[in-house]
């Protein structure tokens, strides 16, 4: 393998992490936001209020998100092994 295809496949790995963890951040981002927001309008200040809502919403996240992260995972696997069986 040539520098640039390990590059390319850096790459590709690199934005293949970021596209199976987007969901799980977005997920918690919302709640987080959502969460705050509430403590905001009803001036509630327990720090400790975001952390439960938070967690179960990034594992349900997972729940449903998993077989997408899976398969992504998985092409990307076969696409590497393909490429080492060539060379």
């Amino acid at each position: 393998m040539t520098g640039a295809e390990v590059l390319d496949i850096g790459r590709e790995a690199i934005w293949l992490t970021v596209i199976m963890a987007a969901p799980c951040m977005l997920v918690g981002l919302a709640v987080g936001f959502g969460v705050s927001l509430l403590q905001t309008l009803t001036q509630i200040q327990e720090q400790t209020l975001v952390y439960v809502p938070k967690i179960l919403s990034i594992f349900v996240a997972l729940l449903l998100f998993l077989p997408i992260m899976g398969g992504l995972l998985g092409r990307f696997t076969q696409d590497i092994f393909i490429r080492v069986a060539a060379y």
